[in-house]
């Protein structure tokens, strides 16, 4: 049975609970690793098709938005994914809790691709490349540790998490030039020559330099002078 402590941020609700926990949960984080030859069928990604939301938080509200993808493939054989390749164009992000247009939206795009976050002038763009595919366990939990209680603590990672998971994802996540290596239960889906991959899960933005107001931080939490270390992240992908 595999155990993947998770802790943090949080993103879109409409996922499902497979496994009880508490609030927060990142994804298992390691450094990078190696990108296996890919084999088989090459797929490309259906950018129409494909969305990657983000949820962030902090005591006092709640932000959401997409970031869109540029491009990407798919690697298939014999019924099973090999490898992959998504690339995401931070320059693009989009804020969608606040009205566009607005004073405010304005100010928090600009700011979420400032230096305190993404770094979007020297870093545009950000990876995702599959390193393994692995089948997913009846047996399989996710461990849930708590977070810091607010009005906006961060939904539970389980809470994200697909209904029916299908397999664990591993692979190099690449934001303001750091690589670290994320694991994740997704739903997948092959038919017919095209893949379809849905999934939820926090990540700790701090892995990655995106430190601004970073909670570990904070003396006094009571102050909410911070924001959650935790992003929500929803990927619904479809390759053709």
């Amino acid at each position: 049975m595999k155990t993947i402590k998770q802790t943090g941020f949080i993103l879109a609700a409409a996922m499902l609970t497979f496994a009880c926990g508490q609030s927060g949960e990142t994804v298992e984080t390691t450094d990078a690793k190696e990108v296996a030859a890919t084999e088989g069928q090459t797929l490309s990604i259906d950018n129409s098709a494909t969305a990657i939301s983000w949820k962030g938080y902090k005591p006092t509200g709640q932000h959401t938005g997409i970031i869109p993808v540029m491009d990407g493939t798919v690697a298939v054989d014999g019924g099973s994914i090999t490898g992959g390749k998504i690339t995401f164009d931070i320059t693009a992000l989009e804020v969608h809790d606040l009205e566009e247009g607005s004073e405010m939206h304005g100010k928090l795009t600009g700011h979420l691709q400032s230096d305190d976050f993404f770094d979007a002038a020297n870093h545009p763009t950000a990876t995702f490349e599959i390193t393994s595919v692995e089948p997913f366990s009846a047996d399989d939990v996710v461990a849930d540790e708590e977070q810091y209680e607010t009005e906006n603590t961060p939904v539970a990672a389980t809470e994200l998490n697909t209904e029916t998971p299908t397999h664990w994802i591993s692979g190099n996540l690449t934001m303001r030039g750091t690589t670290k290596n994320i694991k994740f239960p997704a739903t997948v889906n092959l038919n017919d020559g095209t893949v379809t991959a849905k999934a939820g899960f926090n990540i700790d933005r701090t892995e990655w330099g995106l430190s601004y107001q970073d909670e570990s931080s904070v003396a006094d939490k009571a102050k909410d002078k911070f924001i959650y270390n935790t992003v929500g992240v929803i990927l619904d992908v479809k390759a053709n």
